[in-house]
Formats: C-alpha cells, sequence, structure tokens
C-alpha cells in the first residue's frame, strides 16, 4: 500500500481546473448512443472514466484516445446481446448503464470493485422486474439482468442518490414509447439531474420537466456531437480551500453559468470568510478571516470532506447537515473525516446526517488512514497547509479514482508530497 507523506506548506499560483469528471461520464454515454462518430474534449483518464470508456466499448462502441481527445464511435453500440460490465469503483458507471443496457435488452452482468458491490443499487432492484426486467443478485454485485425494459411510469425515490434518475433518463430515452418518471421525497443534488438533461439535450434527446419529476418522449435518438467537458467544481473545492487556509490561489478553467451543484462552494467559502475575487473568469481566493456557518450539504455532498477541514480552522462552531448519503459513498465519509482530522487535532462531533466543528487555531498533524477514498486523501493534504507537522495518509494512490495529476499539482504550487 502506498503512502502519502505531507509535509506542512503553503500553496500559491494558477491552477487550471481538470474536466469535469460528472460531464464526462454523461458525454461518453451520450456519444456512445448515438449513430455515429463523437469528439469529446478535453478528457482526463481516471479510473471512473476508464470505467465508463470499457464498459460501452464492451457494449459495441468504438473509443480510441489522442492526447487529451476521446473519440466515441456508437455505431455498433448494443451489438453485443451479452456483455460483461466491469465498472471498476464507478457508482456513476454502474448506476448509469444498468438501466441503459436494459432498454436494449442486453444481458448484462455488472461487477466492480473497491467498495462499490455493496453500494446501493436497491431502487434498480426493486424498480427494473415492474418493467420486464429480471435482476439476479444477492442483493449487490454481481448483478445479471435479463430482459427488454418497458416503457411507463417509474415512481424514483429522490434522496437515495440522483444517479438512479440519470441512468433512467438515459434509457428511457432509448425506448419506442413515452414514458414517466415521477420522483418521491426530496430531490438531493438536483444540480447532476440538470447537467444530465442539458448533456441529452446537447445531444439531441429532449426532457421535460413536469411538476413531480421528468416527461420521457419515446422514439428519440442521440446526434453525434463535438463536445467540449467543462471544467471540475467538485474538484475546484480542494483549491478555493487551499487559499482560504493558506496563500493566493488562482483558479481557471471553470464554467460560472455550470449547473454543476458544487459551484456553490464559491459562495460557502465567501460565507465562511475567504477573499474571493472574480477577474476575467478565473477564481482569486486568499485567506481572510474564517468563521463558522452552517451548511446545508444535502445538494452538495462531495464537498463535505474539504469544508470540514476548512471548517476546523475557522472560529467558532460550525455546522454540516443533510450529509447522511455519505456514509454509502466509497467509504463512510462522516466517519471517516471525523476520525482522521480528531488525529490531527481538530474537534470533530459526528452527526447521523452531518458534523459539529469546533474551530482550532491548527492542525498538529498525524498518521492518518486513507480509507481508499480520494476525497479524504486530497482534503488531508489540504489539511497539511495548517499542520505543525507532517501528516500521513494511506491509500495514496485513491486519487487515481477523479483527479491522478492532484499531487503533481499540489506540488507544482508549493505543496510537500511524498508518495512511498
Amino acid at each position: 500500500m502506498k503512502i502519502a507523506k505531507i509535509m506542512p506548506n503553503t500553496i500559491k499560483g494558477e491552477i487550471t481546473m481538470p474536466p469535469s469528471k460528472s460531464a464526462a461520464h454523461r458525454a461518453i454515454i451520450c456519444a456512445a448512443l448515438a449513430k455515429g462518430i463523437s469528439k469529446i474534449s478535453p478528457i482526463e483518464l481516471s479510473k471512473d472514466i476508464s470505467a465508463t470508456i470499457n464498459c460501452v466499448k464492451e457494449l459495441g462502441a468504438e473509443v480510441s484516445v489522442n492526447g487529451n481527445v476521446l473519440t466515441v464511435d456508437g455505431t455498433n453500440m448494443f451489438s453485443n446481446k451479452t456483455a460483461l460490465l466491469n465498472c471498476n469503483e464507478s457508482g456513476s458507471t454502474l448506476r448509469f448503464l444498468i438501466p441503459v443496457a436494459a432498454a436494449k435488452g442486453v444481458n448484462a452482468t455488472f461487477i466492480g470493485s473497491g467498495l462499490l458491490p455493496q453500494r446501493p443499487i436497491g431502487i434498480y432492484l426493486d424498480c427494473l422486474p415492474k418493467f420486464n426486467v429480471e435482476c439476479i443478485t444477492g442483493g449487490g454485485l454481481p448483478l445479471e439482468i435479463k430482459g427488454k425494459l418497458k416503457n411507463g411510469i417509474y415512481t424514483v425515490p429522490g434522496n437515495i442518490s440522483s444517479q438512479f434518475i440519470t441512468g433512467f433518463l438515459f434509457a428511457l430515452s432509448l425506448l419506442e414509447n413515452d414514458s414517466e418518471i415521477i420522483i418521491t421525497g426530496k430531490t438531493e443534488s438536483v444540480g447532476y439531474i440538470d447537467m444530465t438533461v442539458n448533456i441529452m439535450n446537447t445531444f439531441g434527446v429532449k426532457i421535460d420537466k413536469t411538476e413531480n419529476g421528468y416527461f420521457i418522449k419515446g422514439g428519440q435518438s442521440y446526434k453525434c456531437q463535438n463536445f467540449t467537458v467543462e471544467g471540475d467544481w467538485s474538484q475546484a473545492g480542494f483549491f478555493l480551500a487551499s487559499g482560504a487556509i493558506g496563500d493566493s490561489v488562482i483558479i481557471k478553467g471553470l464554467n460560472f453559468q455550470s449547473v454543476q451543484g458544487d459551484m456553490e462552494s464559491l459562495e460557502i467559502f465567501r460565507k465562511f470568510g475567504a477573499n474571493i475575487d472574480i477577474v476575467n473568469n478565473n477564481i482569486i481566493v486568499s485567506k481572510g478571516n474564517l468563521n463558522a456557518i452552517d451548511i446545508d450539504a444535502s445538494q452538495i455532498p462531495d464537498l463535505v470532506p474539504v469544508l470540514a477541514v476548512v471548517a476546523s480552522l475557522c472560529e467558532g462552531t460550525t455546522k454540516i447537515y443533510g450529509a447522511e448519503r455519505l456514509r454509502i459513498k466509497e467509504c463512510d465519509r462522516l466517519s471517516a473525516i471525523t476520525n482522521n482530522l480528531n488525529t490531527i487535532g481538530a474537534k470533530v462531533i459526528e452527526l447521523s446526517d452531518g458534523l459539529i466543528i469546533e474551530g482550532v487555531k491548527n492542525f498538529k498533524g498525524g498518521s492518518v488512514e486513507g480509507y481508499n477514498d480520494h476525497r479524504i486523501v486530497m482534503s488531508m493534504a489540504v489539511a497539511s497547509i495548517c499542520s505543525q507537522n507532517e501528516i500521513i495518509v494511506t491509500n495514496a494512490y485513491s486519487i487515481n479514482k477523479s483527479y491522478p495529476t492532484f499531487f503533481e499539482e499540489f506540488n507544482r504550487m508549493g505543496g510537500n508530497i511524498c508518495v512511498i
């Protein structure tokens, strides 16, 4: 197991955000569903994106990479009626492609690694059999599906994961007749559903919002596109945090009209008291007088680990709530970030759906677990900026799941991370 030894050091300078992993997943699937050649750029081959690429190839699409340009030819998509789809650790890949394969009657077996086999897919296990798709599973992965999905009215809870809703949007648009999705309860991570709808529209498929969900007209077809992937607001959170607790950081390559939910990070760091200016579409963030705030994380769960790092350095007591879904990510992130921050000298109390964080002056350092979770490891790197001593974290290369160049960029800007 590789560990990261992170010495205390501030970072400063410019950083261009990598392409949005969430947008890239969706664009690759839309391109694979189009009959012809699409180009997607820029692309970064994280483990999650590679999983989606490999799965659409297994279903018959042809995919090639030249630099940061991905070429997808969907002409022969679904030519394989039996497929073994290895989603690795990517929840997006799994939840997007289960109903997509079912829509075309593919006899597909889904497998995965890490904690993905234990992550929830119960919505599909409950729903798909009602619409002609048999699900064979012991409760998680491996999952085998048989049968061709039928159109109809699909009732989906909104508080488990927006990924299920995205999966149905992709799939139901492939059917000959109309369908509807009715969402029950509060819909969380709405921005990700909006992103799905927008990208589908770019590829020629129209989704209509209804009072309680979405109407999907049948008989639609995806059209080839040259698609530009916008910068990743989720990853920007780590550098917004680095500037907020350290030196001046200039963040480039982000879309300020984005529907990515994590764009909310900009306003959250302003509320913390960080100095934030927008100049020529670049964000300049630097340290201010940081004060505790209350944060509803229901729409921004991926930001919680790094927000907890910053909250630990604010004057006063921060409460983060609405984050119960973090217990079913790559790890139990609420427990993981609580354990790690307390180990390095923070004062964090774990709640069922969030955290209570009392601010401290700085961290003392220490050895912590990476929990094989990219966002936990990257958050510990940010914490090193205000640590008196080194922070050692396991599972260093879990960053490859979403941001393979993170250590390289962090060190380029003055950080001191050594993987041993």
